[in-house]
């Protein structure tokens, strides 16, 4: 297809500029490596829970299909209860406390909202109560008009550097009213890098520290991650034990955050690692006229993909980063076979690692190249068709979607969109690396992008997130500070 784009920024480019900290973006630090793994000390100061949300419970909605959804209840103490929804109710079942509890409600109508709510008691108590209504949209048929939300890296162990739990939590109170049929995670959100004692405990709590954030919405809202490098879910970090910051990483993700495995509405990762199960790193799945593919390198390759666990040198030839041979035929069947209008992938970023959006795109098994600028895909990867690029290319991707570099830009190559996303509370509002984005629509944080998709177009917006102290009657919060629409024909 032969797609017209049409760009719209807002007046607040020159404002928004001003805010970053230098012209050319400013450059990050480096972290300092966690601790020993199993080792002693204490880990950084407590990320404060929201000031807002149900506190009786946390729901985080996961894995829509046409019929079906699935739910994780997080209660505050312990309870029996039931759902209620659609004219129907799930059977009494106990809901421990601090536990999450899975369940999945059937029988559901396509395209088609739901109200449902959690009927619930303490232990002893006869009579129910009734939690607040709240509601989803099943699967979309093909002309069905949506709105889909993303952030980028949200990075809660940067507290007071790049993420604000005031803004962050305004930003996701803000996702709750747009109420979009699903909000993606683009990685880093779960970082254990930092943590001082690193073990099964304390790499659950970076994950649980972000459900009550994630509650705010996700109630509503069905919620899909993709890994980042930061959350050190690799299999560069497994030892053949379960004693493993991968490991533990992996099954906190899974349990207490539905994500999708392979079945008849999506497609994904069927392999099965050692103390985890299925992974559910990778998936696709069809909602309205697009096509939605999540990529995954890390538990792929052998080295580590960016930052090494405990520290040290990073990789040296980064042919060693892969999607593996099982994960790029399914990525390639997906892309072929899909009969969708639009396609949109999503990984953390180009090659998994280093900066930059196309400058990259024409590098190792994304783009075939070496540094050098020489061929190399035809050796390094026999057997595969084409480079990730050449291929997204080949199909028609209409938006390949990444963060790790803090910064809202959007560049294309070769007809394909390559739209790096923001933090979302960064209330610094700094625009991070962009020197290494020699090309395209730069904008500093904090925010989110918000897509609205029908069969006429598409429409992508950079949504502003500032707190009250930071926005004007010119820029207030929830300003579109760019957009552009990219039509099906």
């Amino acid at each position: 297809m032969n797609k017209r784009i049409v760009i719209c920024a807002a007046l607040s480019l020159l404002v928004c500029c001003s805010m970053a900290q230098q012209p050319g973006g400013k450059k990050e630090k480096r972290e300092k490596p966690a601790g020993k793994q199993g080792g002693g000390g204490g880990n950084r100061g407590a990320y404060p829970p929201p000031a807002q949300g149900w506190k009786v419970a946390t729901i985080i909605l996961g894995c829509p299909e046409k019929d079906r959804i699935t739910m994780s209840i997080y209660p505050a103490d312990d309870l029996e209860g039931y759902i209620e929804y659609g004219g129907k109710q799930t059977a009494v079942q106990p809901f421990p406390a601090k536990t999450p509890t899975q369940l999945t409600l059937t029988g559901l109508s396509a395209d088609t909202e739901t109200t449902y709510r959690l009927r619930y008691r303490n232990p002893g108590e006869s009579e129910f109560k009734t939690g607040p209504d709240y509601n989803f949209h099943t699967w979309r048929a093909p002309g069905s008009p949506f709105v889909f939300e993303i952030q980028g890296d949200s990075h809660p162990e940067r507290m007071g550097k790049q993420n604000d739990p005031v803004l962050y939590e305004q930003t996701l109170l803000a996702v709750a009213k747009d109420r979009p049929d699903f909000f993606l995670c683009i990685g880093d959100d779960f970082s254990v890098d930092t943590l001082q004692d690193v073990n099964a405990a304390t790499v659950r709590q970076a994950y649980l520290k972000q459900r009550p954030y994630f509650g705010l919405f996700a109630h509503s809202t069905p919620l899909f991650l993709v890994n980042g490098n930061h959350e050190q879910a690799s299999r560069a970090n497994l030892d053949g034990t379960a004693d493993n910051v991968a490991v533990w990483a992996q099954n906190s993700r899974n349990s207490l955050f539905p994500q999708p495995a392979p079945d008849s509405f999506y497609s994904g990762d069927k392999e099965e690692v050692e103390h985890i199960g299925l992974l559910r790193d990778y998936y696709a799945w069809t909602w309205g006229d697009a096509l939605f593919v999540t990529i995954d390198p890390y538990w792929h390759s052998e080295q580590a993909v960016d930052n090494k666990f405990g520290g040290g040198d990073k990789r040296r030839d980064l042919w060693d980063i892969t999607l593996g041979a099982a994960q790029y035929q399914w990525l390639k069947k997906t892309l072929e076979e899909s009969t969708a209008k639009y396609k949109f992938v999503f990984a953390h970023h180009v090659n998994g690692t280093g900066r930059g959006g196309i400058e990259n795109a024409g590098l190792y098994e994304w783009g075939g190249k070496g540094r050098g600028g020489q061929s190399e895909f035809k050796t390094k990867r026999p057997g595969w068709e084409l480079p990730i690029h050449q291929l997204m290319a080949k199909n028609k991707v209409t938006i390949f979607f990444q963060g790790h570099d803090h910064i809202f830009v959007r560049q294309k190559l070769d007809g394909v969109i390559y739209q790096t996303l923001p933090e979302p509370g960064d209330s610094n509002y700094a625009l991070y690396n962009a020197d290494a984005y020699q090309s395209g629509e730069k904008f500093p944080n904090s925010g989110r992008v918000r897509v609205s998709v029908d069969p006429e177009k598409v429409q992508v917006e950079y949504v502003a997130s500032r707190l009250p102290k930071d926005s004007t009657a010119e820029h207030p919060d929830g300003e579109i500070i760019f957009k552009y629409d990219i039509s099906s024909q």
